[in-house]
């Protein structure tokens, strides 16, 4: 789910980054308030599930996900991270979730006790806060109440930019409205985000393709027919 290319079907393709632009909400960066640079891999843990939580962190670029693992062995995916987006509070002294990247990513770092000194800090902080709390009101009601395509349905089209949702126009063109989406999240890391099994994961984007809703290009890229037809597969209208 990191990263998304999105590319036009007319002659002139256009590629767009959804997961590499920085919400205009969230006012300045960590990075103006002198934070710390980290440069991570993918597939790098930035800290486990456990681990003191001694500081907060900004997503400057790449994506990453926030997981909880069940004493079975389970795994939840809490949240997926967009760069702006702000992850590490907690609500004891210890990180309740494990924070790995998804591409390479790089992070803004600052200490507890510099956010507790700055009101400029804890403004920003409440922006960002209340903008990823609406994403995860919506992945409750995905959770708890949308069916199995409606889940991916609705996965695929958070990785659509500037589509979806209240508001939405539409496309441009209704003539093209086709789009190619670049996964780097496993079907079972999709399988964990969805509350679903891999096999159903599955099952679903090949019900998809038999419908002629998506084109599978390889094993990390779809190709979206009309994405319209997939935003009505969602559960919102």
């Amino acid at each position: 789910m990191a990263y998304l290319q999105h590319e036009s079907t007319g002659q002139a393709a256009i590629r767009h980054n959804a997961f590499n632009h920085v919400s205009e909400t969230t006012g300045a960066s960590f990075a103006s308030f002198g934070a710390k640079r980290a440069s991570f891999d993918a597939h790098d843990v930035i800290y486990y599930e456990g681990d003191p939580a001694k500081r907060i962190y900004e997503l400057g670029s790449g994506t990453v996900m926030l997981f909880k693992l069940l004493p079975d062995g389970r795994r939840q995916v809490v949240e997926v991270l967009r760069p702006g987006d702000i992850f590490g509070l907690s609500n004891g002294d210890e990180y309740d979730c494990t924070a790995e990247t998804l591409t390479p990513s790089e992070v803004h770092e600052i200490d507890l006790k510099q956010v507790e000194a700055s009101v400029d800090l804890q403004r920003k902080l409440t922006r960002c806060l209340t903008h990823q709390m609406h994403v995860l009101h919506e992945h409750a009601v995905l959770l708890g109440r949308k069916s199995a395509i409606e889940r991916v349905a609705s996965f695929l089209m958070y990785l659509v930019p500037n589509r979806g949702g209240v508001g939405c126009t539409g496309p441009a063109d209704e003539n093209n409205d086709g789009c190619d989406i670049h996964l780097h999240m496993t079907r079972q890391e999709i399988a964990d985000y969805l509350g679903l099994t891999i096999e159903t994961v599955s099952r679903v984007v090949s019900e998809l393709k038999r419908r002629g809703v998506i084109r599978i290009d390889r094993a990390d890229r779809i190709h979206l027919n009309k994405v319209c037809s997939l935003c009505q597969m969602t559960g919102i209208h």
